[in-house]
């Protein structure tokens, strides 16, 4: 087993980060938010140049590995010898996020999941009506559909959607999460795509009680707070990464071929 992942530090090279990687898309494939083979989770690599991790295209999530992941600069041209293509039209949503400079979103993960598109696809949105929907109060920025995102020219419409927040909803489409590790972005996706199932289901029930701006954002705040706090947040670990060491705990007695 990864001792990396077990005590918790934080992934500082490229396999470690490859590891994280393709343990999200096996997590992925665990809690049903596949497409078919679509959807991509990418994860910015170190070096000098801006390089990302992103799934052969044609692979089920439950295939992928570690190694198999193919290595792409920020206009989704692979840069490293591999047997496997790229979908490169499904990668300009996730460069949008990767070629702003400065930025920490290193991660990034789009899904097309039942629960999602149906928020997706609601005049109002996402609602305060769930603890985690608070934590995406005034923390979620909307883009309008324009299509398949075949288009280049549209990342800088994304780009100007996103802004400074780490959730995006894609309008007639699905969910976005960003994150400067793994676990982040991951954690983000799981709350987002949580409160998404929440709201379908109070939906259908009957009439939704929503919280008020005001309670949110204090439920918002706090949330924060936890996170930030370092003696509650497992000793000052970033976002994410001890509920995610703990799925790859269940990963590695399912099936921990995704380390391979």
């Amino acid at each position: 087993m990864d001792a990396r992942i077990t005590d918790l530090r934080p992934a500082t090279t490229e396999r470690e980060i490859r590891v994280e990687l393709a343990a999200a898309y096996r997590l992925v494939d665990y809690f049903g938010w596949t497409e078919l083979i679509y959807g991509h989770l990418t994860a910015r690599v170190p070096g000098p140049k801006p390089h990302f991790l992103i799934n052969p295209y044609g692979l089920n999530y439950d295939e992928i590995t570690a190694s198999n992941l193919v290595k792409i600069d920020v206009d989704g041209n692979i840069v490293e010898d591999t047997p496997y293509p790229v979908n490169k039209a499904g990668f300009v949503i996730h460069s949008a996020v990767h070629m702003v400079e400065d930025s920490d979103n290193h991660v990034v993960m789009h899904t097309h999941t039942r629960a999602g598109m149906a928020i997706s696809a609601l005049e109002d949105g996402l609602l305060n009506i769930s603890m985690n929907a608070t934590m995406f109060h005034e923390r979620l920025s909307y883009h309008e559909y324009e299509g398949p995102s075949f288009y280049l020219d549209e990342r800088e419409r994304l780009q100007q959607s996103v802004g400074e927040n780490k959730a995006l909803i894609l309008r007639n489409h699905g969910l976005l999460t960003t994150g400067k590790t793994v676990p982040e972005a991951f954690m983000r996706l799981y709350r987002l795509e949580r409160s998404a199932q929440v709201q379908i289901d109070a939906a259908a029930a009957g009439k939704l009680h929503i919280v008020g701006d005001n309670v949110a954002a204090h439920s918002r705040d706090g949330v924060e707070s936890f996170i930030a706090d370092g003696t509650q947040n497992g000793g000052g670990m970033d976002y994410g990464r001890l509920e995610f060491a703990a799925l790859c705990r269940k990963l590695d007695k399912i099936d921990p071929s995704y380390r391979d």
